[in-house]
């Protein structure tokens, strides 16, 4: 996605030669038309499977899944949860996934109420490093018997694991922007 391209080297940041920083327009301010520009991209990408729901995991993938949402027919976002609440349900689904970005690891859940057996479930983040996160999402789709049609991502770091990990268990992926590389803070797109 050549814009996309064009706004992470116009709008990004670059800390040392692993973190890309798009909190100006992707997960910490966000550009609304620019989401759904992506939005009807992912939508383009995955045109051909019947979505019945977009899963993603808090917090960043929250907006770009429901904007994404609107151009697959409104179909419901449900997203993990990080954090324990008082208020979410006791039958969940769970599994642990590995924050690259904040080096620890976490317990996320989905109630059993919104993913169901069958489903037809498209995965979207805003990153892809190490898979951990994807690969968690996975995780819970699997528990429910549900069908992973494929994973959706803004930026994945192709520098790291997570492509081919997704890939070695048969996932469908589509990437918006693929880095190369980070060095001398400056980005190469693959």
């Amino acid at each position: 996605m050549k814009s996309l391209q064009e706004k992470i080297l116009n709008e990004g940041s670059v800390s040392g030669s692993d973190i890309l920083k798009v909190d100006s327009f992707l997960n910490h301010q966000l550009d609304v038309a620019f989401l759904n520009e992506i939005g009807k991209e992912f939508k383009e990408r995955f045109k051909d499977e019947k979505i019945d729901k977009i899963l993603t995991i808090e917090a960043s993938g929250i907006a770009i899944a429901s904007i994404a949402s609107q151009y697959f027919g409104n179909v419901p976002v449900v997203f993990a949860k990080k954090a324990e609440s008082k208020n979410l349900d006791k039958e969940v689904f769970e599994t642990k996934v590995y924050s690259f970005t904040k080096a620890k690891e976490y317990s996320v859940k989905v109630s059993k109420k919104y993913l169901h057996k069958g489903e037809n479930i498209l995965v979207l983040d805003d990153f892809l490093a190490n898979g951990r996160a994807a690969l968690g999402l996975k995780d819970l789709v699997d528990q429910a018997g549900a069908n992973l049609v494929g994973v959706g991502i803004v930026i994945e770091k192709g520098f790291q694991e997570g492509r081919q990990l997704l890939l070695n268990e048969g996932v469908k992926l589509e990437s918006l922007a693929i880095l190369e590389s980070i060095e001398n803070g400056t980005v190469k797109f693959r």
